[in-house]
C-alpha cells in the first residue's frame, strides 16, 4: 500500500530543481503548497512529506517554512551521503537531524542514506553498520539507498555527467546488489527494520528482480518514485499501474518530481512548470488512482491543463 507521498526529490540541488530560474525557491514553494494541499483534499489522511533535502541544509528549510510550506506536511525529508559526497562526518548525523528538526518544526525522515562501492566494499559494510546504530532507533522512517546498482550504460541524474570524474562515478555503485545481479558482502548486515530506497527507470526490466529481493531481505518500508515527466509518455500509465501492482505489498513512499519538458518554462525535468496547478492535479491524479482506486479517472491532465506535445 501507499503509506506517503513526497513532495519532490532534492529540492535544493541544481540537477532537480533550477534555482537559477527560481533563486529563492518561491515557485518551488508556491506548486509544492498547492500539490499538498491538493492531495490533502482527496485523501485527508494521507501522510505528506516534503522531497528530501540535498544537502542538509537548515537554512533552506528556513526559507521555506517563511513561505508557510510547512504549514500543511507531516515530516520532512533528508538525504545524506557523508562518505561519498556530504562535507561531514558520519557522525554528525544526530547533529543534523536536531538541526533540521528544529528548523522545520516537525519530523524528520532520512529519505535516502547510502554508501557506494566505488573504493571497497568493506567501505560499505562499515558505512551500513554504522548508519544503522546512528538512525534505526532515532527516526520514525530510514530509508537505504539503494538495493541495486545503476547497469554501467545508464545515466545517472546529475548536471555534468562524467565531467564529475569519481563523484559522478558513485552513483553506479549504490547497491546492496551488483549490476549483474550478484550480491555485495554489506547485504549480510542488512537490517530490513529500515526501508530501502529503490527508484525504477521507466518500464525498468530490474523491476521483478528487485521486488524477489525486497522480499529476501524482509524489507517492509520502500520508497520510490512516480516521475511527473514520464506521466507524460506514451503507455505510462500501463507501466505505472504495473509498478504498483508489483510494490503493492510493501508500505510503499511514493516521490512525485521532474517537470515534463514540454510543460516547464525551459525544456527541462528540473524547470519550474509553466501553470504550476498541472501539478497539483497529477498528485491528486497519483494519488486518487494508486491510493483510493479508482482506475476510472482520466490517465492524463484535462485539455484545460494541458496539451503535451
Amino acid at each position: 500500500m501507499i503509506e506517503a507521498i513526497k513532495f519532490w526529490n532534492e529540492p535544493n540541488n541544481l540537477s532537480h530543481w533550477d534555482f537559477q530560474m527560481d533563486p529563492e525557491w518561491k515557485e518551488f514553494s508556491a506548486m509544492v503548497r498547492l500539490g499538498v494541499q491538493t492531495v490533502r483534499e482527496v485523501c485527508p489522511d494521507l501522510c505528506l512529506v516534503l522531497g528530501g533535502i540535498s544537502p542538509i541544509d537548515e537554512r533552506f528549510i528556513r526559507l521555506l517554512r517563511s513561505y508557510r510550506l510547512m504549514d500543511d506536511l507531516d515530516a520532512v525529508a533528508v538525504h545524506g551521503f557523508p562518505l561519498d559526497w556530504n562535507h561531514w562526518h558520519i557522525n554528525e548525523w544526530p547533529q543534523k537531524i536536531a538541526e533540521i528538526e528544529a528548523a522545520a518544526g516537525l519530523p524528520v525522515w532520512v529519505a535516502e542514506v547510502g554508501v557506494s562501492t566505488f573504493g571497497a566494499d568493506e567501505i560499505q559494510v562499515f558505512g551500513l553498520q554504522r548508519t544503522t546504530e546512528l538512525l534505526k532507533d532515532r527516526l520514525e522512517r530510514v530509508y537505504w539507498y539503494s538495493l541495486l546498482d545503476l547497469p554501467p550504460a545508464w545515466e545517472a541524474t546529475t548536471r555534468h555527467k562524467e565531467s564529475e570524474g569519481s563523484a559522478y562515478y558513485r552513483h553506479f555503485y549504490m547497491g546492496l546488489i551488483r549490476a549483474d545481479g550478484t550480491p555485495k558482502p554489506a547485504i549480510e548486515y542488512f537490517n530490513p527494520e529500515m526501508g530501502i530506497c529503490q527508484w525504477f527507470h521507466f518500464e525498468d526490466h530490474r523491476l521483478e528482480f528487485a521486488v524477489e529481493w525486497l522480499r529476501r531481505l524482509g524489507v517492509r518500508r520502500l520508497r520510490t518514485g512516480i516521475s511527473w515527466a514520464d506521466w507524460h509518455r506514451p503507455n505510462a500509465v500501463q507501466w505505472f499501474d504495473r509498478q504498483m501492482e508489483a510494490l503493492s505489498e510493501f508500505d510503499t513512499t511514493i516521490t512525485l518530481c521532474f517537470t515534463p519538458p514540454s510543460r516547464g518554462k525551459r525544456p527541462c525535468y528540473t524547470s519550474p512548470p509553466l501553470v504550476p496547478e498541472e501539478f497539483a492535479y497529477f498528485a491528486s491524479e497519483v494519488v486518487r488512482r494508486y491510493v483510493l482506486n479508482e482506475r476510472d479517472i482520466p490517465a492524463s491532465p484535462p485539455v484545460a491543463l494541458a496539451q503535451d506535445g
